[in-house]
């Protein structure tokens, strides 16, 4: 009798310790940055969760943040598994954080991007030094590779200090050219795709802006996976996404996450986004 009280006393307490504790270490969160609102990019990386999901035996949750701030919090505590973020982001968190790069994006067939300057075809500009004086607003905050470090650099290699032009931003990239669009503003740093996403040409006529300056080519946002991640891991889930596009599902997914494949990267491509960092903010990674 003695016997089976215990067991039902061991039975009661197991009852009452949490599932999630279990549960939530089988949780692979997927991190994406917030280069477009929450709503949409939860919308466009979901498919490719699931399919990761199937792939690799785990629950595979899409997580972004409202701002730039508020998603770099789960970097530095290594919350994400797998993590889609900004050159910029990807270099730093290498260095502070050891998250190793596995794949980057390919866009309208490349997988390299510039930074660019945007401004209204009906503008007087005929090059970035006469942007001085005038309002600039660039997307995402000072930590966008694309559409505030290069297009500062543009600035600063034409003779321009910040001193020179109203500094503003908004939320995204898209969010800059919209702003250039209604005249809020008079030039927007963004990447020299922007014109093209879907999310800026379905609402305004974009015939009516330029690209004013656009600077070298330099490889695309990357996919990092976490220090702790095994390099057998850390091997399929880089095939699993440099493969997508070899088949009808995997090219679906690509479509719905606005891309036209994800490609293998490679850490040293990233050294030229360091040495614009260094020359723009001053920081070393």
């Amino acid at each position: 009798m003695k016997t089976l009280i215990l067991l039902l006393i061991a039975v009661i307490i197991s009852s009452l310790i949490p599932a999630r504790s279990v549960a939530t270490d089988d949780i692979f969160i997927l991190g994406v940055f917030p280069r477009r609102n929450y709503t949409t990019t939860i919308k466009m990386f979901t498919p490719l969760a699931s399919y990761l999901s199937r792939k690799i035996g785990r629950k595979v949750v899409v997580e972004t943040a409202p701002d730039f701030k508020t998603f770099w919090a789960g970097v530095t505590s290594s919350r994400y598994d797998l993590v889609h973020l900004n050159q910029y982001q990807y270099v730093k968190a290498k260095y502070l954080y050891g998250y190793r790069v596995i794949a980057k994006n390919e866009e309208f067939g490349k997988s390299t991007i510039s930074g660019a300057m945007v401004t209204r075809v009906d503008s007087n500009f005929k090059s970035v030094t006469d942007l001085k004086g005038k309002k600039i607003i660039f997307g995402g905050g000072r930590s966008a590779m694309m559409s505030y470090i290069m297009p500062t650099s543009l600035l600063r290699r034409a003779g321009l200090e910040k001193k020179d032009y109203t500094e503003k931003f908004s939320n995204n990239p898209p969010n800059a050219a919209l702003a250039v669009f209604f005249k809020q503003a008079d030039a927007g740093g963004t990447g020299n795709i922007v014109l093209q996403l879907p999310v800026v040409n379905k609402q305004i006529d974009t015939k009516t802006l330029k690209y004013l300056a656009v600077g070298k080519p330099m490889a695309h946002l990357p996919w990092a996976v976490k220090k702790s991640t095994k390099l057998q891991e850390q091997k399929k889930i880089q095939e699993i996404l440099t493969s997508l596009n070899k088949s009808e599902e995997g090219r679906r997914i690509l479509k719905i996450s606005k891309l036209t494949g994800l490609v293998t990267a490679t850490d040293a491509e990233y050294d030229q986004h360091r040495r614009v960092i260094r020359e723009v903010l001053g920081e070393k990674y």
